[in-house]
């Protein structure tokens, strides 16, 4: 099945994947399994190739302003005229419930940064043949009334949530319902998100509704039917019949916790006809199955493979724990083993998808484990109570502050950083994983499989070391400036982007998880052009989260006068990281590249702080490279840039740079433009045609994207 969904998507891996399926079937010589193997591969295909063939039916109005009304989950707005799903963007502050909301439509863009948010593919997989397929995002969408959702769902959160304090009822909404939004709006006092600690702390999956949450909630369904003396085929039938009530009715489709109420029915089924407990493996191929039948692109879905990743780990537990010292309790021998193979089997997608590695998951979980264990039927139990559950959720609140505490504390800690993984590195990974597992069953010594991890990890670890990155990375942050230098011994980040008039933090959600995926762990030089939003803002987030050697600014103003400088100086302050004053002839070299200040020379200031722009030359062998700031006309000509190979465009392409002067004295061969969709009209037409005629090609990040500019 899943050869066949990606046959459907057109990637060649599905033609393997569909022979692998149909040979492991000949293989066990029987010609029923193989043609079950040709269904499911045709049942893959055909899911896919059905959901690909739905149109949109908001596709009229893309570009328009428009007014929607229809059913706000947290996520995304139902229509019910047409029927359509929605992405709103900012997301509404109101909760669930009846919503009407303007803006303008607009399709979803793709990944437009290494390690960044595709928010198209994303939109893609969460739709499927029973559930409209998201196709366009309302964008600066403004909300004109709103009525709170009633219902059950309604009744559950007013329960779940009564009498608690702000966090600690947005921290019960996610468990109990899966609804993080408004726990994504919470931070710590140290600065960094509630969300954010938990992924440091690897305790993320305790905000996704998965298995742990339908084993807690039907195990004490069970319990207590069982002290009732309820006969088995009550006992278990009961919590069967309401898992797809709750599944439906309150939290709502999504891969993790579908995949854990499909595995759960199916083992209370089996309970119920007395047949027994059902082969592991072969439950959780039925509810990949179900899954994927009904929304194949849940394939390319991180919390789909996370989850039965994961699961797959779980599955080895019992034989890890075998091989700990016997004199150890049971309970714990199970716990470390289920906690470090989940952890093992979802590593790759983890690191791949994340760039940074919890280092602290295991303690965190042993502790977070049996907070959780009382809470979730707890909160549960308030949820049903309704308005009246406030009568449980004072023994909720100290749980739910406790888990908090654990976030809290686990993920303040260092994490490991990674880059994006190539098709090698899955590859060395699945062998490492195999040699692993083989070990665990008993078919491989332990010295052959610790053996064949070790290759597989220098030979990842070989490529990077023997040709390491040189390049300049013009990074996509909208209409905003960031540029990383990467050449041994020296990796510097010029300016970090960031957002006029929104909340959008530029730098977490964009400029960090680029830097993660290209494998930046430090940062030796951080440059501050000018004290503009849309270069600094993001670099805050920048300097909180990695090592940096020290801040690069052309003038340090009086505090006070520009809030976005003084946040980024109390950023370096807190962290302890020099900031300097840079002039005209400063410079930094490494590894046959050298970096000289241009610009500014400090002995007078313009009242204007584009032309107080640090610029910057590159030079490595022939090659020259000019980083202009917003830099205005004349200015620019005034810096000496001398002969260059890629010219990058002062202030996003405006008409007041970029002038015929400069262009004649560099004669670049090359001119990239930093500009997103703006309202300034950037790049103007006029600096188009200058350097069209001055024989230069343009490279625009609203058109490419990231661009990567090898070095030599």
């Amino acid at each position: 099945m899943i050869g066949g969904i990606l046959l459907a998507l057109g990637s060649g891996w599905g033609a393997l994947g569909a022979l692998l399926g149909v040979g492991l079937a000949a293989f066990d010589r029987r010609l029923s399994l193989v043609a079950a193997a040709l269904l499911g591969a045709g049942l893959g295909w055909g899911s896919a190739s059905l959901q690909g063939r739905a149109g949109d039916p908001l596709a009229p109005w893309v570009g328009a302003l428009v007014t929607l009304e229809g059913e706000w989950d947290g996520q995304f707005l139902t229509l019910s005229e047409p029927r359509a799903r929605v992405a709103l963007a900012p997301r509404p502050l109101e909760g669930p419930g009846r919503l009407t909301v303007s803006g303008r439509l607009i399709r979803p863009e793709g990944r437009r940064t290494p390690g960044g948010f595709d928010q198209a593919a994303w939109l893609r997989s969460q739709g499927g043949l029973l559930v409209p397929t998201p196709g366009t995002v309302l964008v600066r969408a403004a909300v004109r009334s709103h009525t709170p959702e009633r219902g059950l769902r309604g009744w559950f959160r007013r329960g779940v949530t009564a009498g608690l304090p702000a966090r600690e009822a947005a921290l019960m909404q996610a468990v109990e319902l899966g609804e993080r939004g408004d726990i994504g709006r919470e931070t710590f006092a140290e600065g960094f998100s509630v969300r954010d600690a938990f992924a440091r702390a690897g305790l993320a999956h305790l905000m996704a509704l998965s298995g742990q949450n339908v084993a807690l909630l039907t195990g004490a369904v069970i319990v207590v039917l069982g002290l009732l003396g309820a006969r088995p085929a009550v006992r278990y039938g009961l919590p069967a019949l309401l898992l797809p009530v709750y599944l439906v009715c309150l939290v709502g489709l999504s891969p993790s916790i579908t995949r854990a109420v499909l595995m759960g029915f199916a083992g209370l089924l089996a309970l119920v006809i007395g047949r027994g407990k059902p082969d592991p493996l072969g439950t959780v191929a039925l509810a990949a199955s179900a899954c994927l039948l009904l929304f194949p692109l849940w394939l390319l879905d991180v919390g789909f493979q996370l989850s039965f990743l994961a699961v797959l780990g779980l599955l080895l537990s019992p034989r890890a724990a075998a091989r700990l010292p016997e004199r150890w309790p049971g309970w714990l021998r199970l716990a470390l083993s289920a906690t470090v193979l989940a952890e093992l089997a979802t590593l790759p997608v983890i690191a791949h998808h994340f760039g940074q590695l919890p280092l602290v998951g295991l303690p965190a979980n042993l502790l977070a484990a049996p907070i959780m264990a009382a809470l979730v039927p707890l909160g549960a139990l308030a949820g049903v109570l309704g308005p009246a559950g406030g009568i449980v959720n004072w023994l909720v609140g100290p749980l739910a502050a406790a888990l908090l505490w654990v976030a809290q504390t686990f993920g303040s800690l260092p994490v490991l950083s990674w880059g994006q993984l190539a098709a090698g590195g899955f590859v060395a990974y699945s062998v490492a994983a195999l040699a692993g597992t083989l070990w665990l069953l008993g078919r491989v010594r332990g010295r052959a499989a610790l053996l064949t991890a070790l290759a597989c990890a220098a030979l990842c670890w070989l490529p990077g070391t023997l040709r390491p990155a040189r390049e300049l990375a013009f990074l996509d942050v909208g209409q905003g400036d960031a540029t990383l230098l990467r050449v041994p011994g020296l990796t510097m980040l010029v300016d970090g982007g960031g957002s006029v008039g929104s909340d959008y933090d530029v730098g977490k959600g964009a400029v960090l998880p680029a830097l993660r995926a290209l494998g930046v762990r430090d940062l030796d030089v951080v440059v501050a052009t000018h004290a503009d939003t849309d270069h600094i803002e993001g670099l805050p987030s920048v300097l909180r989260a990695l090592p940096v050697g020290e801040v690069w600014v052309g003038q340090l103003k009086q505090a006070g006068e520009d809030p976005v400088l003084d946040a980024l100086i109390a950023a370096a302050r807190e962290r302890g990281v020099p900031v300097r004053e840079v002039r005209r002839g400063d410079q930094v070299s490494a590894a046959g590249v050298k970096v000289t200040v241009l610009w500014p020379q400090g002995r007078f200031w313009s009242t204007e702080d584009n032309d107080n722009s640090v610029a910057l030359r590159v030079e490595a062998g022939e090659f020259r490279a000019a980083l202009l700031g917003d830099l205005a006309d004349p200015a620019e000509a005034l810096i000496g840039a001398g002969d260059l190979t890629l010219l990058k465009a002062a202030h996003h392409g405006s008409r007041y740079s970029t002038g015929e002067t400069l262009l004649r004295q560099t004669t670049p061969r090359d001119v990239l433009i930093s500009v997103g969709r703006n309202t300034y009209g950037h790049p103007t037409q006029a600096v188009l045609d200058r350097i069209a005629a001055a024989g230069a090609r343009v490279w625009r990040t609203d058109h490419t994207g990231t661009v990567r500019w090898p070095l030599p």
